[in-house]
């Protein structure tokens, strides 16, 4: 569906700015109103207007368009917490570094890296999933993914098992398991694996609980306490 916007109110001119590239994306009524419903998001949108018009019109693909919205709806619901300062693409996006930079009541900071599971999140698709996101995570700062999946229900059942199984991995020496995903061998991993404070699972349109967050207790730094419980509620937040 095509959305005409005309240029009138903030909320319409904002809009028509984010979706000049792409005024047929499958989301523009979505984004339109949260624009419309959050004076909050609507002001963090407004400051990253140009990054967001740049998401959306290199977004290639049915895919992509949805890895994009993932990050969207991510943001719109933190930043409802006036708690919350958010900074989106802090180390460049060029640098492939962790998508979000959290800082919490002005002294708790951290990283959230988010992505979305294109499939059923077993424990093979989340430990192959976390393998590539730790490569982004930088270190002596706390972070976090987080990872948006299709589900009746977030659980950390599946996390919990891919943590273990690469931890037991890394024990053993495997060193070609973890060459093979794009690590040079344990000893890499090991260093990035101590940059990982815990994962969240946040399933959207789950009927029960949205979310869920497992520590990685073998983390050199842990998320601030305060600042990932935020998180959590706002994942979990009805709409």
């Amino acid at each position: 569906m095509r959305l005409t916007v005309a240029p009138g109110t903030r909320v319409e001119r904002l809009a028509a700015h984010l979706l000049a590239d792409t005024p047929d994306s499958p989301f523009a009524e979505e984004l339109v109103a949260w624009l419309a419903a959050s004076g909050r998001f609507r002001a963090w949108a407004d400051v990253h207007r140009d990054k967001i018009r740049k998401k959306l019109r290199t977004a290639a693909g049915p895919d992509a368009r949805l890895d994009a919205r993932a990050e969207l709806a991510v943001a719109h619901r933190l930043v409802e917490d006036r708690h919350v300062e958010l900074a989106w693409e802090a180390y460049g996006a060029q640098r492939g570094g962790p998508d979000f930079t959290i800082v919490y009541r002005r002294t708790q900071r951290f990283n959230l890296e988010v992505t979305r599971l294109r499939r059923q999140p077993d424990e093979t698709v989340v430990a192959s999933a976390l393998l590539v996101k730790l490569r982004q995570l930088p270190p002596s700062v706390p972070n976090a993914v987080l990872l948006a999946v299709d589900a009746a229900h977030a659980t950390g059942a599946a996390i919990e098992a891919a943590l273990r199984g690469l931890r037991a991995r890394a024990d053993a020496h495997d060193d070609d398991f973890f060459t093979a995903r794009g690590h040079a061998g344990t000893k890499e991993f090991n260093e990035r694996w101590l940059r990982l404070g815990a994962v969240y699972a946040w399933a959207e349109r789950a009927t029960g609980p949205r979310a869920t967050m497992t520590v990685n207790r073998g983390a050199r730094l842990a998320l601030p306490e305060k600042g990932a419980r935020a998180v959590l509620r706002a994942l979990d937040a009805p709409d």
